[in-house]
């Protein structure tokens, strides 16, 4: 017989050794900082060895407990990919969620190539703004963020930066749009959070009056009012590429703001055991480097 220690505190050492962090193992487990603490704790009785040293609230790893960590991470995703391989055939379709913008500026004009390239993967796209924290109503989610989703992989898409936009007739003027400050004589689009166009005027080092114009709560909004002749918007340069590659808006100065968010491609690490997934990644990662 296998001696093996309590399968509880196995997976409570390994998350809170890839956070190090009980509190954030505790979240990700849906279980309580004390609960991960104990079986912690009873692991390392169960072993006689101490995995973690811990100074206040700060753990690091011992030498054996990173060795530990580094083994049984690697036994888990093959007791994943062993799932997901028994589970693929009760699977079902592959079930996205996306953000509305980039579901309209971006994935939706690129899903035909997908469909035409893999036309057995039944994808079902749900648009939604919600969080999704890797439970079971989808399995995959294409999100803004830093890149960091506990429990969940994430592999970059595309980094944005922010510059302003408007239609080609808007830019001929007049008014004549030559230089920041000329954004003064023309509405400006809002998209969420508002304060974006403050800080792009801080990065031009130029003043404008950013109470008036009007404010949507969605970026593919805000682009289209745009490209509508409306103002200027604020343009988010992943979203807006199909729109200004094609005439229908131009940048208006070649200064751009780095966002800190950028878009990731977000899964489980039972789905990333899953060949439509699979596909689904690798194709949307190409795409990306192409745009």
């Amino acid at each position: 017989m296998r001696r093996l220690p309590p399968l509880g505190a196995l997976r409570a050492f390994e998350a809170a050794a890839r956070h190090l962090s009980f509190t954030r193992a505790a979240g990700e487990l849906c279980v309580t900082q004390a609960a991960i603490s104990h079986q912690v704790r009873q692991l390392e009785d169960w072993l006689g060895e101490p995995l973690f040293t811990r100074r206040g609230h700060a753990l690091t790893l011992t030498r054996k407990g990173a060795s530990y960590l580094a083994e049984l991470s690697q036994a888990f995703d093959q007791i994943a990919a062993a799932t997901g391989r028994v589970r693929e055939s009760r699977d079902g379709p592959l079930r996205i969620t996306v953000l509305p913008s980039f579901a309209s500026r971006w994935l939706l004009p690129r899903l035909p190539a997908f469909r035409a390239r893999h036309p057995e993967v039944d994808l079902r796209v749900t648009s939604s703004l919600d969080t999704w924290s890797g439970d079971d109503a989808f399995d995959a989610g294409i999100r803004s963020g830093l890149g960091r989703w506990p429990g969940l992989k994430a592999d970059l898409l595309a980094r944005e930066s922010l510059s302003p936009v408007c239609s080609p007739a808007l830019a001929k003027g007049p008014p004549l749009l030559a230089e920041p400050a000329d954004l003064a004589s023309v509405p400006l689009l809002h998209d969420q959070p508002r304060g974006a166009w403050e800080q792009w005027c801080r990065h031009a080092n130029v003043s404008l009056d950013l109470s008036q114009g009007p404010a949507f709560n969605d970026s593919a909004l805000v682009l289209q009012a745009a490209i509508d002749g409306q103002g200027v918007a604020l343009g988010r340069l992943t979203l807006a590429g199909d729109d200004l590659r094609k005439g229908r808006l131009v940048r208006l100065f070649d200064l751009a703001l780095p966002n800190d968010y950028s878009y990731w491609i977000v899964y489980t690490r039972a789905a990333a055991q899953r060949p439509d997934l699979a596909a689904f990644r690798g194709w949307l990662l190409e795409e990306a480097r192409k745009a």
